[in-house]
């Protein structure tokens, strides 16, 4: 299998160990990625403040890149605000000929044009409906028998297209969780949002959404993740709600790849485990 690859920004900064971990994962089960050439920011959530036409250009541009290299239709995009913004645009277009042959008007600047002949696939699609589980199950050996984990979605891969999962009872993870040898945490807030930027922009409000996830996670193992924006807000601030609320709510939080990598006799090297901000160790600990 080969699929266009779109990093986004944050897997280069914030989130690399996301980026790194999706990659040897991807590679292990047999999938090929080719980097998109020349892409470039999708707009994130800052575009749409600044201009409507703008928050479809920026990523309609990508999709155009993707189309010119002609290697492959899917794009397989793990940041699930980058696949929101990239997956809005090839709906969009499906519909709107006149929104299309806007964003066309602006990339003649570069000489590109979007006809509309790729497909946007999360991550999370690509694991639990292209990949062979029972490969995963060989190769792990069920050697994370005996953990329990939080499958966590955030809003974004889910909502407001509902292309492989239900947005309001995901169940997408628990077959790739159970091929670890793991059992899936049975909980009620794996599509409950995180806060988002709320965590900077009004950090009381931030802090009782990513609390009430936290402490609901009470008994799990770890919580994995699909979501730069979930995994830094669910990490970054355990302490300070742990203290707040008088109560140990720390607890490992991992991007789904590191995870199944992990499974799948990856080292913690290889899945870059120094790179979250949680504390993985307890984790490490019972899986060793």
């Amino acid at each position: 299998m080969k699929y266009l690859y779109y990093p986004g920004c944050s897997l280069e900064g914030t989130a690399a160990e996301y980026d790194i971990s999706t990659k040897i994962l991807l590679e292990a089960v047999d999938v090929q990625l080719e980097e998109i050439e020349d892409w470039t920011c999708c707009g994130a959530s800052a575009a749409e403040s600044k201009s409507h036409l703008l928050s479809y250009v920026l990523p309609a541009r990508n999709l155009a890149l993707a189309e010119k290299m002609n290697s492959s239709n899917q794009i397989l995009v793990p940041c699930s605000a980058c696949y929101l913004n990239l997956k809005k645009v090839e709906e969009a277009i499906k519909k709107d000929k006149d929104l299309l042959g806007k964003i066309n008007i602006v990339l003649a600047e570069e000489d590109l044009i979007l006809k509309g002949g790729v497909v946007v696939r999360h991550l999370l699609d690509v694991l639990s409906n292209d990949v062979d589980i029972e490969e995963m199950k060989e190769a792990s050996q069920n050697k994370m028998s005996g953990f329990s984990i939080a499958p966590y979605y955030g809003c974004q891969c889910l909502r407001p297209f509902a292309v492989f999962d239900d947005p309001e009872d995901p169940h997408s993870m628990d077959a790739l969780i159970k091929a670890t040898g793991a059992q899936p945490f049975e909980w009620d807030m794996g599509a409950q949002c995180c806060g988002a930027s709320n965590t900077s922009t009004k950090p009381e409000a931030g802090l009782a959404l990513v609390g009430r996830i936290l402490k609901a996670a009470k008994g799990a193992d770890a919580i994995v993740t699909v979501c730069p924006m979930c995994q830094m807000n669910l990490e970054s601030s355990q302490k300070k709600i742990s203290q707040k609320e008088g109560i140990d709510l720390e607890i490992p939080v991992l991007f789904l790849p590191q995870f199944l990598g992990l499974a799948m006799g990856k080292t913690q090297n290889d899945m870059r485990l120094d790179l979250n901000l949680s504390n993985t160790g307890t984790l490490i600990e019972k899986a060793i």
